[in-house]
């Protein structure tokens, strides 16, 4: 049994639509070799990720991405207007494997989000895996990809 935890998030599992995987891929790949990021909002206490929002890696780097001050700002205000929260924050790695680096567990700001990391490294397939990032312990989950355009 998965358990959620006291804002009903299952732990242990990110469920996110083929579509939004497929942009994420698409982004990290239009950016290489420099990291790509964003975030997905969804609603606010409802785990699910829902709305795409590609950002600018300010840092423009092969080894790091940083949110450009003022995009942040603008897009954390669109989320709090629509009440939204970041559910999702999403990077690549250009040239490493999919797991969070020291820079990015010292960054990892929001911790009831999903960090998304895709490894665009090897030309032809992705890597794609999730963590929590909490208090700096790195807890990796479960990506269930699903398509949500088929109705049972």
């Amino acid at each position: 049994m998965v358990e959620g935890d006291s804002r009903g998030n299952v732990n242990g599992v990110l469920t996110i639509d083929r579509a939004i995987i497929d942009a994420i891929v698409a982004h990290a790949r239009r950016d290489h070799p420099d990291e790509a990021c964003g975030v997905v909002a969804g609603p606010i206490g409802q785990d699910v990720p829902a709305r795409l929002i590609p950002m600018d890696n300010a840092a423009r780097s092969m080894t790091f991405y940083e949110f450009d001050s003022m995009e942040h700002l603008r897009v954390w205000r669109e989320m709090d207007d629509r009440d939204e929260e970041p559910v999702v924050i999403y990077h690549s790695h250009t040239a490493t494997e999919a797991y969070p680096s020291r820079t990015d567990v010292s960054f990892a700001g929001e911790p009831g989000a999903h960090y998304l990391l895709v490894s665009t490294r090897e030309p032809d397939s992705e890597e794609i895996r999730s963590f929590r990032i909490v208090d700096g312990v790195v807890t990796e989950e479960e990506v269930n990809i699903v398509d949500a355009t088929v109705k049972a």
